[in-house]
């Protein structure tokens, strides 16, 4: 995860501007490509329903990167750098739709055209821009540590290979998130308070236990009615995990907001607290 060190860089004015050209190698080292799954060990004998289920969930929750780069771009439309990270990104969540795709072919399956299609619409700009960052770095934080989990609970051996590699991408994608949130505070201080309320409501939502923030923006689309969604990947984590992950998700997102904020945060209420110890919008403009 992000250092202390490189938040530090991200806060530096005199850093390099094109941090994407930093992003790009060591994305190209890490990176992996769909001959590299070994699909001729796939075993149908060992698929099971919820690993069907569990793969189109990810189908249709990987899908969403097509939206989001629309977002993106049009939210970040004066930050090249960001928006050239995002094409990087974008890549890579796109690989990770079409490797699930495959995954469920080998096993005789399908998603439909028309449900992946319903998710193209983009999302609407958050609160903020550094809301915005602050949702994915949470989605992408979220489904790291859920790919791990569930891979190792996994007897089909090919998809959790998958869910292996694509776990390894997450957690790199959180690193970049929060760096460009970072950097983003820095010119945009008064985005502070977003971040945080953005952290306090899905962590303080006693039924967004093993739920993705994609699940709350388009649960509802007609197209998705009595389809596998997302939901159904964490569902699946909620059941093979102790909370032994869970709890770990919560700790790295506690540990992110201390980086992002410089003060100890290791509970809910210490989230309200420094959000009551900001400075209110009103007093800046006296």
């Amino acid at each position: 995860m992000t250092t202390p060190h490189k938040l530090k860089t991200a806060r530096d004015p005199e850093a390099e501007a094109l941090h994407s050209y930093d992003v790009f190698p060591a994305y190209q080292s890490a990176s992996w490509e769909m001959n590299d799954i070994p699909w001729d060990e796939f075993r149908p004998d060992l698929v099971r329903p919820e690993y069907i289920a569990f793969a189109m969930g990810a189908v249709m929750g990987e899908s969403n990167s097509i939206a989001a780069q629309h977002g993106f771009f049009n939210e970040f439309v004066d930050d090249y750098d960001f928006s050239a990270f995002v094409c990087l990104w974008g890549y890579q969540e796109l690989q990770h739709h079409l490797t699930f795709k495959k995954w469920l072919r080998l096993a005789g399956t399908d998603v439909g055209y028309e449900q992946i299609n319903a998710m193209r619409a983009p999302y609407p700009p958050g609160i903020t821009p550094s809301a915005t960052l602050a949702t994915n770095i949470i989605s992408e934080i979220a489904t790291n540590h859920m790919y791990k989990c569930v891979s190792r609970a996994t007897e089909e051996p090919v998809i959790a290979t998958i869910m292996k590699r694509a776990s390894g991408d997450e957690a790199r994608h959180a690193r970049e998130f929060i760096h460009y949130t970072a950097r983003r505070l820095v010119s945009h201080p008064e985005e502070l308070a977003s971040v945080l309320e953005t952290f306090y409501i899905y962590m303080s939502d006693p039924k967004g236990r093993y739920n993705h923030p994609v699940s709350k923006f388009k649960s509802d689309l007609p197209e998705l009615d009595g389809h596998v969604t997302i939901d159904e990947v964490f569902r699946h984590f909620g059941e093979v995990d102790d909370g032994t992950e869970w709890d770990r998700i919560h700790r790295q997102l506690f540990n992110t907001l201390a980086e992002l904020t410089g003060r100890p945060v290791e509970k809910l209420r210490d989230i309200r607290r420094i959000l009551a110890e900001l400075p209110r919008a009103e007093d800046g403009a006296r």
